[in-house]
C-alpha cells in the first residue's frame, strides 16, 4: 500500500519474521525519516505483518515478500530483488542476520547493502556493521544503529513505536466481532506466547484476573491466535463472561481492538508490542525473557519480572521444569500494577 509519493533517494528495509519485532522496526522508520533529505521507506515483509505496517505512516510501501516462515525459497527471493530494480533505492537495510534475507537486495542492485554480521553475508552486503551486544542490548536500539552512520551515537531518546488507528476502523472491528457495549471498561488479556510455554504466565492466573475485573464492572477481551484457543478457552470456561476473540480476528482488528482496551495484561508476546504501540496501558509479564532486551516501548507500562536466578534463560520451555519465574508471580501483584497505572492515567 502507497500512503504518499516521497521523492528519492529512498531506502528498502528487509523487515523481521516476527510481530513484535516489526513493531519495534517502527523506531528505525522514524529514524531514517528524519534524515535530510528525507528519504521514502519501503518495507519487503512476510504478508501477515501488512496490517502492522499500514498503520505506519513513516512507511511508503509495504512489499509482501513470497516465502514462508523459515522457508529458503532463494529463487522466490532473488526474483523478488529482480522486480525493485527500477525503484532507485539507494540503501537497503537488512534486520533479520541470515544470508538469506541479503540476498533480494543484491538481486535488486542497490548500492549500499547494510546490515549486522551474520551467517556468510560477505559479498551480500557491502555496508556490513559488526553488533556491539553491550553499547546496543536492546532489539529496537540494534535497529536504530542501522538507520545510522557507522558508530554514530544512539539518538536520545529513541521514537517510540505508535501505530496510527482510525476511529472508525476501531469502530468498525468492534461492530464485527459484536463488541457493542460502549459504558463498561474493557480489560484485554493477551495470554498466548509464539515462543513457547515459558513465557505464558498459568492460565489460572489470568481467569482470577478475569474474574476480579468482571467483579468490579469492567468486560474482559481474550486475544490470541487460533494456537491459542486451549488456553484462552480455559480462561472463558473458569472466568464466564470473558469474550473469547482467540482465532477469530484478523490482524488488522486485533490491533483496532486492543486500541480499545482500557488495560491491557499480556505475556512477552508480539501483541504485547502492539499494545504498547497503540498507546494503551500495559501490564507485561516476563519469566524466561528479559524486560531490557525487549522491554514494552511506551511509558504506560508496568513490567513485573521475578529475576530469579535461574531466569532470564531464553528456553521456549522450564528446564527445571517448575516455571517458578512466572508462578511465583501473583495475580494480586498483577491486579495492583494494573490499579497503579490506571490511578496514574487518571
Amino acid at each position: 500500500m502507497i500512503k504518499r509519493l516521497d521523492a528519492s533517494p529512498a531506502v528498502l528495509v528487509i523487515g523481521p519474521a516476527w510481530v513484535g519485532d516489526m513493531v519495534m522496526a517502527q523506531s528505525l522508520f522514524v529514524t531514517l525519516r528524519q534524515r535530510e533529505p528525507t528519504p521514502a521507506v519501503d518495507v519487503v515483509a512476510p504478508a501477515w505483518s501488512l496490517p502492522i505496517l499500514e498503520r505506519m505512516p513513516e512507511v511508503r510501501r509495504a512489499i509482501p515478500l513470497p516465502v514462508g516462515h523459515g522457508e529458503l525459497a532463494l529463487g522466490r527471493r532473488w526474483r523478488l530483488g529482480r522486480s525493485l530494480r527500477e525503484a532507485g533505492y539507494q540503501q537497503a537495510i537488512v534486520l533479520p542476520r541470515s544470508a538469506k534475507a541479503a540476498l533480494p537486495p543484491l538481486a535488486a542492485g542497490i548500492p549500499r547493502r547494510t546490515g549486522y554480521r551474520g551467517e556468510y553475508r560477505y559479498g551480500l552486503l557491502n555496508d556490513i556493521r559488526p553488533l556491539d551486544r553491550q553499547r546496543l542490548y536492546r532489539t529496537v536500539d540494534r535497529f536504530v544503529a542501522l538507520g545510522l552512520a557507522p558508530g554514530a551515537p544512539q539518538p536520545p531518546p529513541i521514537s517510540e513505536p505508535a501505530l496510527a488507528i482510525s476511529e472508525p476502523e476501531r469502530d468498525k472491528a468492534r461492530a464485527a466481532l459484536g463488541l457493542n457495549n460502549q459504558d463498561a471498561p474493557v480489560l484485554a488479556l493477551c495470554p498466548g506466547a509464539e515462543y513457547g510455554p515459558s513465557k505464558r504466565w498459568p492460565a489460572e492466573y489470568y481467569a482470577e484476573v478475569a474474574r476480579a475485573r468482571q467483579a468490579a464492572g469492567w468486560q474482559v477481551w481474550l486475544f490470541g491466535s487460533q494456537k491459542d484457543g486451549p488456553v484462552t478457552r480455559a480462561i472463558s470456561q473458569a472466568a464466564p463472561g470473558c469474550v473469547d476473540l482467540a482465532g477469530r480476528t484478523q490482524l488488522g482488528q486485533a490491533i483496532d481492538l486492543l486500541a480499545c482496551a482500557d488495560l491491557v495484561i499480556s505475556n512477552d508476546s508480539g501483541l504485547m508490542h502492539i499494545a504498547a504501540a497503540t498507546g494503551r496501558p500495559v501490564v507485561a509479564l516476563y519469566g524466561s525473557s528479559d524486560p531490557g532486551y525487549t522491554p514494552p516501548l511506551t511509558s504506560r507500562r508496568r513490567i513485573l519480572h521475578l529475576g530469579l536466578e535461574c531466569s532470564p534463560c531464553f528456553q521456549r520451555e522450564c528446564p527445571l521444569g517448575h516455571l517458578n519465574c512466572l508462578r511465583q508471580m501473583s495475580p494480586a501483584q498483577v491486579l495492583e500494577a494494573g490499579a497503579a497505572l490506571q490511578t496514574e492515567g487518571r
